[in-house]
């Protein structure tokens, strides 16, 4: 049967979904987890973007293997240059060069005649194919171009060496049954030896609809992220167009090189990292996936699963219980084993770490959980250098008076304390903060949620602030709610001033 090969891209496009700002450790470990996944092609980022995803894109190249790397870069010498810098040490490096091919882009925003927007892309993709073999070629908002001049153009790059070409819906536009038209027509003008590619947007929710109709048309490559996300309402999410093809590989009669047993662990990092929750009836991945509340459902489960449920919790990896209960017993080796099975790939230095936090948690909580261990790694991997950190905090509360909070910070040698009166204990100690570091933060977002069940859970706080005109998320853990909501703001801040560090 025909092989389908799966290009990611939830590092680049995904990361540019509002709110989201990964850093390359963060990137690093993802592009473990999609590796370990069977992905075929892993978008790094952007590596002309800024001097972090140029390095974050460099340290992902020289490590993964078996997955080919891509680093994005526009029809421009510089791009192309920077990008193969950053990709030169991949077992397989990919250059992706794009350019607009739709009227509306060339005439607004490139401001070019169709023949320049074509010799444009013929010589981008011929510097492109000096520096390595494989060069994909994408004609950004393909879905709004001409026909004729698209399939101009895709020849004119096939002929200059790209050997994937893409054919994105960019805006989210197209139907199924237009976008399969398209993806016929450039592929019978095209030498069997190129892909075609489907990138498709959801803005009207038809992204897996699109994604899947491009496959049937002839697409040998689809581009998908992981739990959907990305720019606007995001992209094909990349679980449920490959449990379409596997669930209904009678239909589609195409395979795959994903191992789908690690689907729902890949989707539960992605959601740690980017704090982008996952909504319960979110199909494949939800909490609700594969609950039954019918008792009709539930008398017809429990006679055999295939009356209620097309595929099994098992086939994407998901436990049959998430409370897997450790405990201070538990040896260091039985621990490494369990997080490998669980998707993790840590360093030594982090494995120590988790341990260490594990241990801790142990002596204070009766029941120790995966999740409660996946909250302390997900913790450590956001980590960035501790310009500023928590020395300790104290709350003067109660429901008559206004609530003061006092907040000591330590940054370098200095020690910085303040107090703030403010309407609650969290407001209090961000304002204090704010206060102490003479810095305009707005709170954009604060989300609270328990990591495990019980009075004794972990408590996850998330929060958005913005600084001029940028946003940064932090995420703190603790049992103490109050000490989760500061360490997280601590933790927004941390990333601000690495993130200037790096500019610099």
């Amino acid at each position: 049967m025909r092989k389908i090969a799966f290009f990611d891209t939830s590092l680049r496009d995904g990361e540019q979904t509002p709110g989201i700002n990964l850093n390359g450790k963060e990137k690093l470990e993802l592009a473990r987890a999609l590796a370990a996944a069977g992905i075929d092609v892993i978008e790094a980022g952007f590596p002309a973007a800024s001097k972090g995803d140029f390095e974050a894109v460099m340290q992902i190249a020289k490590e993964i293997k078996g997955s080919s790397v891509a680093g994005l870069c526009r029809a421009v010498e510089a791009d192309i240059h920077t990008a193969w810098e950053a990709l030169r040490f991949a077992e397989k490096p990919r250059i992706h060069v794009f350019i607009a091919t739709s009227p509306l882009h060339m005439e607004f925003k490139l401001r070019k005649q169709p023949d320049q927007v074509l010799a444009s892309a013929v010589k981008a993709v011929k510097l492109a194919k000096s520096y390595c073999q494989q060069v994909e070629f994408s004609c950004e908002d393909a879905t709004r171009s001409e026909i004729p001049f698209l399939i101009e153009i895709c020849k004119a790059v096939a002929e200059a060496g790209a050997t994937v070409i893409n054919l994105p819906d960019t805006v989210g536009y197209t139907v199924p049954q237009d976008y399969a038209k398209m993806i016929a027509a450039v592929r019978a003008e095209l030498p069997p030896e190129v892909q075609i590619s489907a990138h498709c947007h959801d803005d009207l929710g038809m992204g897996v609809a699109n994604t899947l109709a491009a496959i049937e048309a002839g697409a040998d490559q689809v581009e998908t992220t992981v739990c959907g996300i990305g720019e606007r309402a995001g992209n094909a999410a990349f679980e449920e167009v490959v449990m379409a093809l596997t669930t209904r590989a009678d239909h589609y009669q195409v395979e795959h090189n994903i191992n789908t047993r690690r689907i729902y662990n890949l989707s539960r990092l992605v959601s740690k990292y980017t704090g982008i929750d996952i909504p319960a009836g979110k199909a494949v991945i939800g909490d609700n996936a594969f609950l039954h509340q019918s008792g009709i459902h539930q008398h017809g489960v429990m006679a055999n699963r295939l009356t209620y449920e097309i595929m099994s919790p098992e086939s994407i990896g998901r436990p049959s219980s998430d409370n897997m209960v450790l405990g201070k017993l538990s040896g260091s080796h039985a621990f490494a084993t369990k997080l490998e099975e669980w998707g993790f790939h840590l360093s030594p230095e982090d494995l120590a770490f988790a341990f260490a936090r594990f241990k801790e948690l142990a002596d204070v909580k009766k029941d120790v959980t995966m999740r409660d261990i996946s909250a302390i790694i997900g913790g450590r991997l956001r980590e960035v250098p501790n310009t500023i950190s928590l020395e300790n905090y104290q709350i003067m509360s109660c429901n008559t008076i206004s609530t003061t909070a006092t907040v000591c910070l330590r940054r370098g040698d200095e020690v910085l304390r303040r107090a703030a009166i403010a309407n609650g204990p969290v407001d209090a100690a961000f304002e204090a903060i704010t206060d102490m570091l003479e810095m305009p933060l707005n709170l954009e977002s604060y989300s609270i949620k328990a990591v495990t069940e019980g009075r004794d859970a972990l408590g996850e706080v998330t929060v958005r602030v913005r600084y001029h005109d940028s946003i940064y998320m932090g995420k703190g853990v603790s049992n103490d709610i109050i000490e989760s909501s500061i360490l997280a703001y601590i933790n927004a801040i941390n990333r601000l001033f690495a993130e200037e560090l790096t500019a610099e």
